[in-house]
């Protein structure tokens, strides 16, 4: 056995970008105890020691944890870089409005990322998700399969809560996605959505109350539309995301083949293809291991359809 398999290489995870989303996302990260080292990186370095030396003084409460204030270089061996770096979305303005401004730092970012660390996991957080990962999969040269955007993972939690809320039962036993864009065409999957292997509309006959489409509709308006109300009353959003990037971070970490709504490169799905959306997607130690071809109801292909080409215009209008 030699000295490496003795000894192994820490697990790292590097985050671009110390704003509310990614200072929030360490946090979660370290209290998780999945990785053992965290390097922070940020244009603005002083704010990237100042939220290295805050979490530092937490770490006794959680399990032992590297985190540092570091540079692209140490970017080197992280199994994933987290980008949350980017201009912030502000009161009124569409997540697909921040995308030339998002981009030209993305030109910045992610070719630097990719230099020191060819092999690992780039996870995109930095709205719009998914034409920005499009865009550091272009500009990076890496393989599809290792960039991946936060995608819809979000708005299937708020999608869920909502639900479970009005069904009154635990969010995890909520079943259902909302895929596509993360923003304004996102589609929910409600021919799929169930509780328990029951759908909606069973589940409210065992209930006996009536199964009202309008109030479902209600529910995927305040899905959609929840960014904005939130932003609208503290400025940004960062809770929420900041857990689910731990969800998809552990997932790869732990090799764990689960599935998550991402955002991947979608290849010859109901006739889409070359742009990055959110599907159900298998998550692994490698990245994207396979994309479930759900059977969607008529509807929701020309929605998703739509959302395609939404995401497709926005990304012509880029020099990728």
């Amino acid at each position: 056995m030699n000295n490496e398999e003795l000894h192994p290489h820490p697990t790292r995870v590097a985050i671009v970008g110390t704003g509310n989303v990614g200072a929030t996302f360490a946090y979660a990260l370290a209290q998780s105890g999945l990785a053992s080292e965290i390097v922070l990186i940020d244009v603005d370095h002083t704010r990237a020691e100042g939220e290295a030396m805050d979490l530092n003084h937490a770490v006794p409460f959680f399990s032992p944890c590297r985190i540092w204030a570091g540079d692209y270089a140490d970017c080197a061996g992280a199994a994933v870089t987290v980008i949350t770096a980017g201009a912030n979305q502000k009161p009124g303005e569409t997540r697909l409005d921040l995308v030339r401004k998002n981009t030209g730092i993305f030109k910045q970012i992610i070719p630097q990322v990719a230099q020191h660390n060819p092999n690992g996991i780039i996870l995109i957080a930095t709205n719009p998700v998914d034409v920005l990962s499009y865009a550091a999969w272009k500009i990076s040269g890496m393989p599809h399969e290792r960039i991946i955007g936060s995608g819809t993972i979000l708005d299937t939690a708020r999608f869920r809560y909502l639900l479970s809320e009005h069904f009154g039962v635990d969010p995890r036993s909520v079943h259902a996605y909302i895929i596509g864009e993360h923003g304004d065409s996102e589609v929910p999957v409600w021919s799929l959505a169930n509780i328990a292997g029951m759908r909606l509309s069973d589940f409210c006959c065992l209930q006996d109350v009536q199964y009202d489409r309008a109030k479902m509709e209600e529910i995927f308006r305040q899905t959609r539309d929840a960014a904005y109300e939130i932003i609208q009353r503290k400025s940004a959003t960062f809770y929420a995301i900041g857990a689910g990037l731990v969800r998809i971070v552990e997932a790869i970490l732990r090799d764990q083949r689960t599935v998550l709504p991402v955002s991947i490169l979608i290849d010859k799905y109901y006739g889409i293809e070359e742009v990055y959306l959110s599907l159900p997607t298998i998550i692994d130690r490698g990245g994207v291991e396979g994309v479930l071809r759900l059977d969607l109801a008529e509807d929701e292909i020309v929605g998703l359809r739509k959302s395609a080409e939404v995401l497709k215009s926005t990304i012509a209008q880029l020099e990728l």
